[in-house]
């Protein structure tokens, strides 16, 4: 579990202006780990990116790394 949030929490703090504003709080589900990631307001665009693309591709990095650990684990970006 703290790989993924590791690994969230390294493309995140590439992705932003405020490295320092990024956590990422890893929550265990009934049937999934949901990784919460907040950022500093004006880099949430740049995490999320245009149409969605960053963060689709953030989810599909963590989609891959978590099956190869047979856990299943969620993205979710706060405001």
């Amino acid at each position: 579990m703290d790989e993924l949030a590791e690994l969230i929490d390294y493309v995140a703090r590439a992705l932003v202006d405020e490295p320092d504003d990024v956590s990422v709080e890893a929550v265990e589900g009934d049937r999934a780990i949901i990784l919460e990631l907040s950022v500093a307001p004006e880099d949430l665009g740049k995490v999320i990116g245009k149409d969605g693309r960053t963060a689709r591709a953030m989810r599909t990095l963590l989609s891959a790394t978590s099956a190869r650990m047979r856990r299943r684990a969620i993205l979710d970006i706060l405001e």
